[in-house]
């Protein structure tokens, strides 16, 4: 049963990459990753790594998904791109990282890993508590300045979002010129 839901899970995982990337439309990207991550948390699931697969659908599924979907409104879905290449060695170059990075992933696939020991199934459960607890003991006693420095860069990145968003609707003249506001409803024709 663990192999067929494994095939399953991995199959609409693979589906639901391929439709992050090959999707136009921004707002179907998003909802693919929506099921490449969950299928990815039950992949977890089968592997017993509870903690990993909830933080997977909390923080992943649900949290970054939706950041990614305000973003995506913000900027505005509905506006024509263009499709002209400013750089002309980006894709080649694209391609050359893939291939470099293809050729890493089945060269290290072959080996060991680093410190030459094996991943051993349920490892963190061993000693008293469960898993849970010794993460969240952990987490809120000796990280907990890196916990909320997180959450302070976070809140950040997100006010830098709308920053950006908000300068988007600029001309470049009024960038250049220090001018706020929508230089579309400030022009006046004479």
């Amino acid at each position: 049963m663990e192999t067929f839901l494994f095939f399953v899970a991995a199959g609409l995982a693979l589906a639901g990459a391929l439709g992050v990337v090959l999707n136009r439309n921004p707002v179907h990207s998003a909802l693919s990753l929506v099921l490449t991550l969950l299928t990815i948390a039950v992949l977890f699931l089968l592997q017993g790594a509870e903690l990993v697969a909830a933080v997977q659908v909390i923080v992943y599924a649900s949290a970054i998904v939706v950041l990614f979907l305000f973003v995506i409104m913000l900027l505005g879905v509905d506006k024509e791109e263009s499709l002209g290449e400013p750089f002309h060695f980006q894709r080649p170059a694209a391609v050359a990282l893939g291939v470099i990075a293809l050729a890493e992933i089945v060269f290290l696939a072959g080996h060991e890993w680093a410190t030459g020991a094996h991943a051993t199934r349920g490892g963190l459960n061993a000693g008293t508590g469960g898993n849970v607890e010794r993460v969240a003991r952990s987490l809120f006693t000796d990280f907990v300045w890196a916990f909320e420095i997180t959450a302070v860069l976070l809140v950040l990145a997100v006010v830098g979002a709308v920053v950006l968003a908000r300068r988007s609707h600029l001309s470049p003249d009024d960038i250049e010129n220090g001018e706020p506001g929508d230089s579309e409803a400030e022009v006046v024709h004479p």
